[in-house]
Protein backbone atom coordinates (compact mmCIF):
# COMPACT_ATOMS: atom_id res chain seq x y z
CA UNK A 1 0.00 0.00 0.00
CA UNK A 2 1.40 3.50 -0.80
CA UNK A 3 2.96 5.57 2.29
CA UNK A 4 1.06 8.76 0.37
CA UNK A 5 -2.57 9.22 1.47
CA UNK A 6 -4.95 9.23 -1.32
CA UNK A 7 -5.93 12.88 -2.08
CA UNK A 8 -2.55 14.73 -1.00
CA UNK A 9 -1.28 17.14 -3.32
CA UNK A 10 2.76 16.34 -4.72
CA UNK A 11 5.19 18.38 -5.69
CA UNK A 12 7.08 17.31 -8.44
CA UNK A 13 9.12 20.11 -8.12
CA UNK A 14 10.16 19.97 -4.30
CA UNK A 15 13.42 18.81 -4.29
CA UNK A 16 14.36 21.66 -6.15
CA UNK A 17 12.75 24.86 -4.23
CA UNK A 18 14.69 26.66 -1.64
CA UNK A 19 12.03 28.99 0.65
CA UNK A 20 12.40 32.81 -0.71
CA UNK A 21 12.36 35.21 1.70
CA UNK A 22 9.32 37.10 2.06
CA UNK A 23 9.63 40.37 -0.47
CA UNK A 24 7.31 43.12 -1.57
CA UNK A 25 9.11 42.76 -4.94
CA UNK A 26 8.64 39.90 -7.44
CA UNK A 27 11.26 37.71 -7.85
CA UNK A 28 10.72 37.59 -12.14
CA UNK A 29 11.26 41.94 -12.01
CA UNK A 30 14.31 41.56 -10.47
CA UNK A 31 15.26 38.61 -12.99
CA UNK A 32 14.50 40.66 -16.00
CA UNK A 33 16.16 43.94 -14.57
CA UNK A 34 19.28 42.00 -14.71
CA UNK A 35 19.02 41.38 -18.65
CA UNK A 36 17.58 45.14 -18.66
CA UNK A 37 19.27 47.11 -16.42
CA UNK A 38 16.51 48.97 -15.64
CA UNK A 39 13.78 48.45 -12.37
CA UNK A 40 10.68 49.84 -12.26
CA UNK A 41 9.16 49.96 -8.32
CA UNK A 42 6.81 53.05 -8.70
CA UNK A 43 3.61 52.65 -6.89
CA UNK A 44 4.39 49.93 -4.95
CA UNK A 45 3.52 51.02 -1.25
CA UNK A 46 7.25 50.45 -0.87
CA UNK A 47 8.15 52.29 3.22
CA UNK A 48 11.59 50.50 2.03
CA UNK A 49 13.79 49.88 -0.30
CA UNK A 50 14.31 45.94 -0.22
CA UNK A 51 18.02 44.29 0.32
CA UNK A 52 17.56 42.77 -2.66
CA UNK A 53 17.35 46.02 -4.93
CA UNK A 54 20.56 46.93 -3.68
CA UNK A 55 22.22 43.97 -3.64
CA UNK A 56 20.95 43.35 -7.30
CA UNK A 57 24.64 43.55 -8.82
CA UNK A 58 26.17 42.19 -5.90
CA UNK A 59 24.80 38.67 -4.73
CA UNK A 60 24.22 35.70 -7.34
CA UNK A 61 21.12 34.93 -8.09
CA UNK A 62 18.81 32.13 -6.53
CA UNK A 63 18.94 29.83 -9.17
CA UNK A 64 22.70 30.18 -9.50
CA UNK A 65 22.86 27.91 -6.10
CA UNK A 66 21.01 25.38 -7.24
CA UNK A 67 22.16 22.55 -9.38
CA UNK A 68 20.45 23.59 -13.09
CA UNK A 69 21.40 24.07 -16.63
CA UNK A 70 21.01 27.62 -17.96
CA UNK A 71 20.04 28.25 -21.58
CA UNK A 72 21.76 31.13 -23.38
CA UNK A 73 19.10 33.66 -22.05
CA UNK A 74 19.81 32.49 -18.73
CA UNK A 75 22.74 33.16 -17.91
CA UNK A 76 22.93 35.18 -15.35
CA UNK A 77 27.48 35.77 -15.00
CA UNK A 78 25.94 37.76 -18.39
CA UNK A 79 23.98 40.07 -16.52
CA UNK A 80 23.58 43.78 -16.91
CA UNK A 81 24.59 46.48 -13.90
CA UNK A 82 21.46 48.44 -13.31
CA UNK A 83 21.35 51.41 -15.01
CA UNK A 84 17.96 53.08 -14.17
CA UNK A 85 16.14 52.41 -10.91
CA UNK A 86 12.32 54.33 -10.89
CA UNK A 87 10.83 53.89 -6.99
CA UNK A 88 8.18 56.82 -7.36
CA UNK A 89 4.99 57.13 -5.39
CA UNK A 90 5.77 54.76 -2.73
CA UNK A 91 6.31 56.00 1.27
CA UNK A 92 9.68 55.44 1.25
CA UNK A 93 10.72 57.90 4.29
CA UNK A 94 14.80 56.98 3.89
CA UNK A 95 17.17 55.24 1.88
CA UNK A 96 19.70 52.97 2.91
CA UNK A 97 23.89 54.25 2.53
CA UNK A 98 23.21 50.54 0.25
CA UNK A 99 22.38 52.73 -2.34
CA UNK A 100 26.49 53.19 -3.54
CA UNK A 101 26.34 49.29 -4.05
CA UNK A 102 24.30 50.45 -7.65
CA UNK A 103 27.47 52.60 -8.67
CA UNK A 104 26.36 52.50 -12.35
CA UNK A 105 22.79 54.15 -12.06
CA UNK A 106 22.42 57.01 -14.63
CA UNK A 107 18.69 57.68 -13.52
CA UNK A 108 17.54 58.11 -10.25
CA UNK A 109 13.57 58.73 -9.66
CA UNK A 110 12.62 58.96 -5.85
CA UNK A 111 9.26 61.82 -6.59
CA UNK A 112 6.78 61.56 -4.55
CA UNK A 113 7.79 59.43 -1.49
CA UNK A 114 7.92 61.28 2.28
CA UNK A 115 11.47 61.11 2.44
CA UNK A 116 12.76 63.64 4.96
CA UNK A 117 17.04 62.58 4.29
CA UNK A 118 19.00 61.09 1.80
CA UNK A 119 22.20 59.12 2.25
CA UNK A 120 25.37 60.84 1.90
CA UNK A 121 26.65 57.61 0.33
CA UNK A 122 24.57 59.27 -2.69
CA UNK A 123 27.79 60.91 -3.90
CA UNK A 124 29.63 57.60 -4.67
CA UNK A 125 27.41 57.37 -7.89
CA UNK A 126 29.52 58.84 -9.93
CA UNK A 127 27.62 57.99 -13.06
CA UNK A 128 23.87 59.50 -11.98
CA UNK A 129 23.04 61.96 -14.95
CA UNK A 130 19.33 62.32 -13.56
CA UNK A 131 17.97 62.55 -9.99
CA UNK A 132 14.72 63.62 -9.34
CA UNK A 133 13.34 64.11 -5.70
CA UNK A 134 10.19 66.60 -6.30
CA UNK A 135 7.35 66.06 -3.87
CA UNK A 136 9.02 64.80 -0.68
CA UNK A 137 9.44 66.30 2.64
CA UNK A 138 13.35 66.96 2.60
CA UNK A 139 14.72 70.13 4.68
CA UNK A 140 18.19 69.90 3.42
CA UNK A 141 20.51 67.88 1.03
CA UNK A 142 23.83 65.35 1.92
CA UNK A 143 26.91 67.10 0.70
CA UNK A 144 27.26 64.19 -1.15
CA UNK A 145 25.29 65.42 -3.97
CA UNK A 146 28.09 67.66 -4.85
CA UNK A 147 29.76 65.22 -5.96
CA UNK A 148 28.21 64.14 -8.68
CA UNK A 149 29.54 65.62 -11.02
CA UNK A 150 28.20 64.05 -13.81
CA UNK A 151 24.65 65.06 -12.72
CA UNK A 152 22.41 67.09 -15.85
CA UNK A 153 18.87 66.90 -14.53
CA UNK A 154 17.84 67.67 -10.77
CA UNK A 155 14.13 68.32 -9.80
CA UNK A 156 13.39 69.66 -6.45
CA UNK A 157 10.34 70.90 -7.07
CA UNK A 158 8.49 71.75 -4.29
CA UNK A 159 4.66 73.09 -3.20
CA UNK A 160 4.97 76.67 -3.06
CA UNK A 161 1.63 76.74 -1.30
CA UNK A 162 4.00 75.27 1.87
CA UNK A 163 6.50 78.01 1.87
CA UNK A 164 4.20 79.96 4.17
CA UNK A 165 7.35 81.79 5.36
CA UNK A 166 9.04 82.79 2.20
CA UNK A 167 9.95 86.74 1.49
CA UNK A 168 12.07 86.86 -1.60
CA UNK A 169 11.39 84.06 -4.49
CA UNK A 170 13.79 84.62 -7.44
CA UNK A 171 13.01 82.41 -10.41
CA UNK A 172 14.94 84.58 -12.92
CA UNK A 173 15.94 82.75 -16.28
CA UNK A 174 14.27 79.65 -16.25
CA UNK A 175 11.84 78.58 -19.09
CA UNK A 176 8.74 79.20 -17.35
CA UNK A 177 5.28 79.97 -19.74
CA UNK A 178 2.96 80.15 -16.86
CA UNK A 179 3.16 80.45 -12.69
CA UNK A 180 1.19 78.22 -11.02
CA UNK A 181 -2.43 79.61 -9.22
CA UNK A 182 -0.37 77.89 -5.91
CA UNK A 183 1.95 80.84 -5.72
CA UNK A 184 -0.65 83.37 -4.09
CA UNK A 185 -0.58 80.87 -1.04
CA UNK A 186 2.68 82.60 0.15
CA UNK A 187 1.71 85.46 1.82
CA UNK A 188 4.32 86.69 3.45
CA UNK A 189 6.26 86.92 -0.08
CA UNK A 190 7.64 90.63 -1.03
CA UNK A 191 9.92 90.17 -3.81
CA UNK A 192 9.04 87.69 -6.98
CA UNK A 193 11.47 87.69 -9.85
CA UNK A 194 10.34 86.42 -13.02
CA UNK A 195 12.65 88.10 -15.31
CA UNK A 196 13.86 86.40 -18.18
CA UNK A 197 11.08 83.98 -18.62
CA UNK A 198 9.11 82.93 -21.89
CA UNK A 199 5.33 84.04 -19.62
CA UNK A 200 2.82 85.65 -21.98
CA UNK A 201 0.39 86.41 -18.69
CA UNK A 202 0.12 86.88 -15.06
CA UNK A 203 -2.69 85.03 -12.70
CA UNK A 204 -4.75 87.49 -11.09
CA UNK A 205 -4.49 85.57 -8.04
CA UNK A 206 -1.09 87.18 -7.55
CA UNK A 207 -3.51 90.20 -5.90
CA UNK A 208 -4.07 88.28 -3.24
CA UNK A 209 -0.21 87.92 -2.07
CA UNK A 210 -1.16 90.30 0.73
CA UNK A 211 2.87 91.56 1.42
CA UNK A 212 4.21 91.44 -2.74
CA UNK A 213 5.74 95.13 -2.59
CA UNK A 214 8.25 94.11 -5.70
CA UNK A 215 7.74 92.33 -9.08
CA UNK A 216 10.04 91.88 -11.50
CA UNK A 217 8.57 90.71 -14.92
CA UNK A 218 11.28 91.74 -17.39
CA UNK A 219 12.54 89.76 -20.47
CA UNK A 220 9.40 88.01 -21.34
CA UNK A 221 6.60 87.88 -23.75
CA UNK A 222 3.56 89.84 -21.68
CA UNK A 223 1.08 91.60 -23.96
CA UNK A 224 -0.55 93.73 -20.75
CA UNK A 225 0.04 95.00 -17.56
CA UNK A 226 -0.72 91.97 -14.87
CA UNK A 227 -4.33 92.66 -14.02
CA UNK A 228 -4.18 92.83 -9.81
CA UNK A 229 -7.56 93.47 -8.60
CA UNK A 230 -7.12 94.84 -4.47
CA UNK A 231 -3.21 94.80 -4.71
CA UNK A 232 -2.66 97.35 -2.24
CA UNK A 233 0.86 96.53 -1.56
CA UNK A 234 2.60 96.09 -4.55
CA UNK A 235 5.26 99.49 -4.99
CA UNK A 236 7.18 98.23 -7.63
CA UNK A 237 6.51 96.86 -11.14
CA UNK A 238 8.94 96.13 -13.48
CA UNK A 239 7.37 95.11 -16.92
CA UNK A 240 10.60 96.46 -19.32
CA UNK A 241 11.67 94.39 -22.65
CA UNK A 242 8.36 92.78 -23.21
CA UNK A 243 5.77 92.94 -26.01
CA UNK A 244 3.27 95.48 -24.29
CA UNK A 245 1.25 97.92 -26.85
CA UNK A 246 -1.37 99.44 -24.69
CA UNK A 247 -1.98 100.45 -21.39
CA UNK A 248 -5.60 100.06 -20.06
CA UNK A 249 -7.54 101.71 -17.80
CA UNK A 250 -8.35 98.36 -15.90
CA UNK A 251 -5.07 97.69 -15.43
CA UNK A 252 -4.18 100.63 -13.77
CA UNK A 253 -6.24 101.48 -11.41
CA UNK A 254 -5.13 98.80 -9.11
CA UNK A 255 -1.78 99.75 -8.93
CA UNK A 256 -2.84 102.87 -6.87
CA UNK A 257 -0.18 101.95 -4.44
CA UNK A 258 2.70 101.79 -7.02
CA UNK A 259 5.92 103.78 -6.41
CA UNK A 260 7.57 102.72 -9.28
CA UNK A 261 6.49 101.59 -12.88
CA UNK A 262 9.47 100.23 -15.31
CA UNK A 263 8.16 99.61 -19.00
CA UNK A 264 10.95 100.26 -21.23
CA UNK A 265 11.84 98.33 -24.25
CA UNK A 266 8.13 97.76 -25.08
CA UNK A 267 5.52 98.83 -28.01
CA UNK A 268 3.44 101.17 -25.79
CA UNK A 269 1.92 104.06 -28.26
CA UNK A 270 -0.13 106.17 -25.60
CA UNK A 271 -0.59 106.53 -22.19
CA UNK A 272 -4.45 106.74 -21.16
CA UNK A 273 -5.66 109.66 -19.27
CA UNK A 274 -6.24 107.27 -16.35
CA UNK A 275 -2.88 107.07 -15.33
CA UNK A 276 -3.32 109.81 -13.35
CA UNK A 277 -4.48 106.80 -10.94
CA UNK A 278 -0.92 106.13 -9.82
CA UNK A 279 -1.22 109.00 -7.28
CA UNK A 280 1.86 107.36 -5.37
CA UNK A 281 4.18 106.99 -8.56
CA UNK A 282 7.61 108.78 -7.91
CA UNK A 283 9.46 106.80 -11.09
CA UNK A 284 7.82 106.42 -14.36
CA UNK A 285 10.35 104.50 -16.99
CA UNK A 286 8.95 104.58 -20.32
CA UNK A 287 12.11 104.68 -22.29
CA UNK A 288 12.26 102.99 -25.85
CA UNK A 289 8.51 102.87 -26.84
CA UNK A 290 6.78 104.21 -29.38
CA UNK A 291 4.99 106.90 -27.69
CA UNK A 292 4.15 109.59 -29.66
CA UNK A 293 2.18 111.99 -27.14
CA UNK A 294 1.55 112.66 -23.27
CA UNK A 295 -1.44 113.47 -21.54
CA UNK A 296 -1.26 116.40 -19.79
CA UNK A 297 -2.98 114.78 -16.64
CA UNK A 298 0.83 113.09 -15.97
CA UNK A 299 1.70 116.75 -15.12
CA UNK A 300 -0.15 116.37 -11.66
CA UNK A 301 1.12 113.12 -10.19
CA UNK A 302 2.16 114.84 -7.33
CA UNK A 303 5.11 112.67 -6.32
CA UNK A 304 6.42 111.85 -9.77
CA UNK A 305 10.54 112.72 -9.17
CA UNK A 306 11.42 110.63 -12.48
CA UNK A 307 10.20 110.39 -16.05
CA UNK A 308 12.10 108.95 -18.59
CA UNK A 309 11.02 109.10 -22.15
CA UNK A 310 14.37 108.46 -24.11
CA UNK A 311 14.04 106.88 -27.35
CA UNK A 312 10.24 107.68 -27.66
CA UNK A 313 9.19 109.72 -31.17
CA UNK A 314 7.35 112.43 -29.08
CA UNK A 315 5.44 115.33 -30.99
CA UNK A 316 4.46 118.38 -29.78
CA UNK A 317 6.78 118.95 -27.03
CA UNK A 318 9.93 121.08 -27.85
CA UNK A 319 12.75 119.08 -27.79
CA UNK A 320 14.39 121.71 -25.07
CA UNK A 321 11.08 121.31 -22.74
CA UNK A 322 12.55 117.25 -22.45
CA UNK A 323 16.29 117.91 -22.23
CA UNK A 324 15.38 120.16 -19.14
CA UNK A 325 14.09 117.28 -16.72
CA UNK A 326 11.51 115.97 -15.03
CA UNK A 327 10.31 119.16 -12.82
CA UNK A 328 10.07 120.92 -16.09
CA UNK A 329 8.61 118.47 -18.42
CA UNK A 330 5.65 118.04 -15.61
CA UNK A 331 5.43 122.10 -15.44
CA UNK A 332 4.82 122.50 -19.20
CA UNK A 333 2.21 119.60 -19.21
CA UNK A 334 0.16 121.00 -16.05
CA UNK A 335 0.36 124.62 -18.19
CA UNK A 336 -1.22 122.60 -21.45
CA UNK A 337 -4.53 121.82 -19.00
CA UNK A 338 -7.35 123.57 -19.56
CA UNK A 339 -7.66 124.91 -16.00
CA UNK A 340 -4.44 126.21 -16.25
CA UNK A 341 -3.01 123.62 -14.13
CA UNK A 342 -3.03 122.73 -10.43
CA UNK A 343 -2.31 125.73 -7.94
CA UNK A 344 0.89 125.08 -5.95
CA UNK A 345 0.41 124.72 -2.27
CA UNK A 346 1.34 127.52 0.12
CA UNK A 347 4.32 127.24 1.69
CA UNK A 348 4.48 127.51 5.67
CA UNK A 349 6.27 128.91 8.15
CA UNK A 350 7.03 126.04 9.76
CA UNK A 351 9.15 124.49 7.62
CA UNK A 352 13.03 125.01 8.18
CA UNK A 353 15.04 125.15 5.45
CA UNK A 354 17.07 122.38 6.94
CA UNK A 355 14.08 119.83 6.68
CA UNK A 356 13.59 120.46 3.04
CA UNK A 357 16.72 120.32 1.83
CA UNK A 358 17.22 116.28 3.46
CA UNK A 359 13.75 113.84 3.01
CA UNK A 360 14.88 111.24 5.94
CA UNK A 361 11.17 109.49 4.90
CA UNK A 362 12.36 108.98 1.54
CA UNK A 363 15.83 107.48 2.73
CA UNK A 364 14.12 105.01 5.79
CA UNK A 365 11.05 104.36 3.16
CA UNK A 366 12.25 104.55 -0.62
CA UNK A 367 15.89 103.78 0.02
CA UNK A 368 16.08 106.93 -1.73
CA UNK A 369 18.58 110.04 -1.28
CA UNK A 370 17.54 113.01 -3.00
CA UNK A 371 19.26 115.85 -2.96
CA UNK A 372 18.80 117.42 -6.25
CA UNK A 373 17.60 120.77 -8.35
CA UNK A 374 20.05 122.33 -5.13
CA UNK A 375 22.13 124.39 -7.79
CA UNK A 376 25.13 123.92 -4.97
CA UNK A 377 28.78 123.16 -5.73
CA UNK A 378 28.85 120.42 -3.51
CA UNK A 379 26.69 117.97 -1.51
CA UNK A 380 26.73 118.90 2.25
CA UNK A 381 28.25 116.26 4.67
CA UNK A 382 24.83 116.37 6.30
CA UNK A 383 22.79 114.68 3.31
CA UNK A 384 25.44 111.49 3.69
CA UNK A 385 25.34 111.62 7.35
CA UNK A 386 21.16 111.37 7.02
CA UNK A 387 21.95 108.14 5.55
CA UNK A 388 22.91 106.72 9.18
CA UNK A 389 22.79 102.76 8.38
CA UNK A 390 19.93 102.67 6.31
CA UNK A 391 20.30 100.77 2.52
CA UNK A 392 20.10 103.49 -0.13
CA UNK A 393 19.82 101.79 -3.36
CA UNK A 394 18.64 105.29 -5.69
CA UNK A 395 20.87 108.73 -5.23
CA UNK A 396 19.75 111.62 -7.58
CA UNK A 397 22.07 114.41 -7.11
CA UNK A 398 20.80 115.61 -10.83
CA UNK A 399 20.19 119.67 -11.46
CA UNK A 400 23.65 121.13 -9.22
CA UNK A 401 26.76 122.73 -10.13
CA UNK A 402 28.70 119.28 -9.00
CA UNK A 403 32.21 119.54 -10.78
CA UNK A 404 33.53 116.46 -9.24
CA UNK A 405 31.63 113.05 -8.15
CA UNK A 406 31.60 113.43 -3.91
CA UNK A 407 33.73 110.94 -2.07
CA UNK A 408 31.49 110.17 0.06
CA UNK A 409 29.02 108.24 -2.21
CA UNK A 410 31.63 105.33 -1.94
CA UNK A 411 29.91 104.88 1.70
CA UNK A 412 26.75 103.65 -0.33
CA UNK A 413 28.47 100.73 -2.74
CA UNK A 414 27.16 97.89 -0.65
CA UNK A 415 23.92 98.95 -1.93
CA UNK A 416 23.68 101.77 -4.64
CA UNK A 417 21.80 100.50 -7.71
CA UNK A 418 21.13 103.86 -9.67
CA UNK A 419 22.50 107.01 -9.53
CA UNK A 420 21.82 110.15 -11.26
CA UNK A 421 24.55 113.00 -11.55
CA UNK A 422 22.83 114.07 -14.58
CA UNK A 423 22.86 118.24 -15.29
CA UNK A 424 25.92 119.22 -13.19
CA UNK A 425 30.06 120.23 -14.66
CA UNK A 426 31.52 117.18 -13.88
CA UNK A 427 34.63 116.97 -16.37
CA UNK A 428 35.78 113.27 -15.41
CA UNK A 429 34.80 110.29 -13.47
CA UNK A 430 37.26 108.87 -10.58
CA UNK A 431 38.39 105.62 -10.89
CA UNK A 432 36.53 104.24 -7.27
CA UNK A 433 33.39 104.80 -8.98
CA UNK A 434 34.15 101.09 -10.31
CA UNK A 435 33.65 99.84 -5.99
CA UNK A 436 29.97 100.92 -7.10
CA UNK A 437 29.50 97.21 -7.78
CA UNK A 438 26.08 96.68 -7.76
CA UNK A 439 24.91 100.09 -10.01
CA UNK A 440 22.69 98.78 -12.65
CA UNK A 441 21.70 102.46 -13.90
CA UNK A 442 24.07 105.18 -14.77
CA UNK A 443 22.55 109.14 -15.33
CA UNK A 444 25.51 111.18 -16.42
CA UNK A 445 24.11 113.28 -19.26
CA UNK A 446 24.69 116.67 -19.30
CA UNK A 447 27.63 117.35 -18.06
CA UNK A 448 31.40 118.12 -19.63
CA UNK A 449 33.02 114.93 -19.83
CA UNK A 450 35.13 113.78 -22.58
CA UNK A 451 36.41 110.20 -21.21
CA UNK A 452 35.32 107.48 -18.98
CA UNK A 453 37.97 105.23 -17.29
CA UNK A 454 38.67 101.81 -18.12
CA UNK A 455 37.97 100.61 -14.54
CA UNK A 456 34.56 100.67 -14.90
CA UNK A 457 34.60 97.48 -16.61
CA UNK A 458 34.30 95.81 -13.32
CA UNK A 459 30.47 97.17 -13.18
CA UNK A 460 29.41 93.82 -14.30
CA UNK A 461 25.75 94.46 -13.09
CA UNK A 462 25.28 97.32 -15.37
CA UNK A 463 22.63 97.52 -17.28
CA UNK A 464 21.88 101.23 -18.99
CA UNK A 465 24.40 104.17 -19.00
CA UNK A 466 22.89 107.72 -20.22
CA UNK A 467 25.54 110.13 -21.32
CA UNK A 468 23.68 112.31 -24.12
CA UNK A 469 24.85 115.97 -24.48
CA UNK A 470 28.32 115.44 -22.99
CA UNK A 471 31.98 116.35 -24.87
CA UNK A 472 33.13 112.87 -26.17
CA UNK A 473 34.75 112.69 -29.38
CA UNK A 474 34.94 108.90 -29.41
CA UNK A 475 32.95 106.22 -28.29
CA UNK A 476 34.37 105.20 -24.96
CA UNK A 477 36.33 102.00 -24.92
CA UNK A 478 35.40 100.49 -21.55
CA UNK A 479 31.57 100.45 -22.78
CA UNK A 480 32.36 97.78 -25.14
CA UNK A 481 33.96 95.50 -21.87
CA UNK A 482 30.58 95.89 -19.90
CA UNK A 483 29.03 92.42 -21.28
CA UNK A 484 25.42 93.26 -19.87
CA UNK A 485 24.42 96.44 -20.99
CA UNK A 486 21.37 96.37 -22.12
CA UNK A 487 21.16 100.46 -22.90
CA UNK A 488 23.17 102.88 -24.27
CA UNK A 489 22.53 106.68 -24.64
CA UNK A 490 25.46 108.98 -26.35
CA UNK A 491 23.25 111.34 -28.03
CA UNK A 492 23.98 115.16 -28.65
CA UNK A 493 28.03 114.45 -28.65
CA UNK A 494 30.95 114.44 -30.72
CA UNK A 495 31.65 111.04 -31.32
CA UNK A 496 33.11 110.04 -34.52
CA UNK A 497 32.67 106.51 -34.78
CA UNK A 498 31.80 103.44 -33.53
CA UNK A 499 33.57 99.90 -33.60
CA UNK A 500 31.04 97.39 -34.92
CA UNK A 501 32.97 94.38 -34.32
CA UNK A 502 33.28 95.16 -30.76
CA UNK A 503 29.78 96.34 -30.50
CA UNK A 504 28.66 92.96 -31.25
CA UNK A 505 29.97 91.33 -28.15
CA UNK A 506 27.43 93.31 -26.40
CA UNK A 507 24.66 90.52 -26.65
CA UNK A 508 22.02 92.24 -24.94
CA UNK A 509 22.18 95.79 -25.88
CA UNK A 510 18.89 96.50 -27.18
CA UNK A 511 18.81 100.31 -26.96
CA UNK A 512 21.52 102.41 -28.70
CA UNK A 513 21.22 106.20 -29.22
CA UNK A 514 23.81 107.85 -31.58
CA UNK A 515 21.93 110.33 -32.86
CA UNK A 516 22.99 114.21 -33.37
CA UNK A 517 26.50 113.45 -33.20
CA UNK A 518 29.95 113.85 -36.19
CA UNK A 519 29.36 110.12 -37.59
CA UNK A 520 30.09 110.75 -41.20
CA UNK A 521 30.02 106.77 -42.23
CA UNK A 522 27.68 103.90 -40.23
CA UNK A 523 29.83 101.09 -41.01
CA UNK A 524 27.63 97.95 -42.90
CA UNK A 525 28.24 95.69 -40.00
CA UNK A 526 26.80 97.26 -37.28
CA UNK A 527 23.94 95.34 -39.10
CA UNK A 528 24.77 92.10 -37.78
CA UNK A 529 24.28 93.76 -34.06
CA UNK A 530 20.71 91.94 -34.10
CA UNK A 531 20.39 92.31 -30.61
CA UNK A 532 19.23 95.56 -31.11
CA UNK A 533 15.81 97.02 -30.99
CA UNK A 534 15.94 100.43 -31.22
CA UNK A 535 18.92 102.15 -33.13
CA UNK A 536 19.01 105.97 -33.47
CA UNK A 537 21.01 107.50 -35.58
CA UNK A 538 19.65 110.71 -37.42
CA UNK A 539 21.52 114.33 -37.11
CA UNK A 540 24.43 112.62 -37.94
CA UNK A 541 26.57 113.85 -41.02
CA UNK A 542 26.83 110.68 -43.34
CA UNK A 543 25.07 109.76 -46.62
CA UNK A 544 23.76 106.18 -45.93
CA UNK A 545 21.48 105.21 -44.68
CA UNK A 546 19.36 107.95 -46.09
CA UNK A 547 16.41 109.82 -44.31
CA UNK A 548 14.28 107.51 -45.81
CA UNK A 549 15.75 104.35 -44.61
CA UNK A 550 16.11 105.87 -41.44
CA UNK A 551 12.66 106.99 -40.92
CA UNK A 552 11.22 103.06 -41.81
CA UNK A 553 12.71 101.66 -37.83
CA UNK A 554 15.60 99.76 -36.53
CA UNK A 555 14.97 96.61 -38.77
CA UNK A 556 14.96 98.41 -41.33
CA UNK A 557 18.03 99.82 -40.64
CA UNK A 558 19.98 96.81 -39.67
CA UNK A 559 18.64 94.97 -42.92
CA UNK A 560 20.20 97.68 -45.06
CA UNK A 561 23.57 97.27 -43.54
CA UNK A 562 23.73 94.00 -43.53
CA UNK A 563 23.16 93.94 -47.10
CA UNK A 564 25.78 96.13 -47.75
CA UNK A 565 28.44 94.02 -45.87
CA UNK A 566 31.43 93.18 -48.25
CA UNK A 567 31.19 89.48 -49.38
Amino acid sequence: MSRFKRGAHVDSRAGFRQEKEDCPVPYGLLKAARKSGQLNLSGRGLTEVPQSVWRLNTDTPQEAQQNLSFGAADRWWEQTDLTKLLLSSNKLQSLSEDVKLLPCLLVLDLHDNQLISLPDSIGDLEQLQKLILSKNKLTELPSGLWRLTNLRYLVLTKSLANLKNLVKLNLFCNKLKSLPPAISEMKNLRMLDCSRNQLESIPPVLAQMESLEQLYLRHNKLHFLPKLPCCKTLKELHCGNNQIEILEADHLKHLSALSLLELRDNKVKSLPEEITLLQGLERLDLTNNDIGSLPCGLGTLPKLKSLSLEGNPLRGIRRDVLTKGTGELLKYLRSRQPDGGSKEEPKTAMTLPSQAKINVHAIKTLKTLDYSEKQEASIPDEVFDAVDDSPVANVNFSKNQLMAVPSRILELKDTLADINLGFNKLTSIPVDFSMLKQLVHIDLRNNLLTSLPMELEGLTKLRSVILSFNRFKSFPEVLYRISYLETILISNNQVGGIDPVQMKTLNNLSTLDLSNNDIMQVPPELGNCTSLRALMLDGNPFRNPRAAILSKGTDAVLEYLRSRIPT
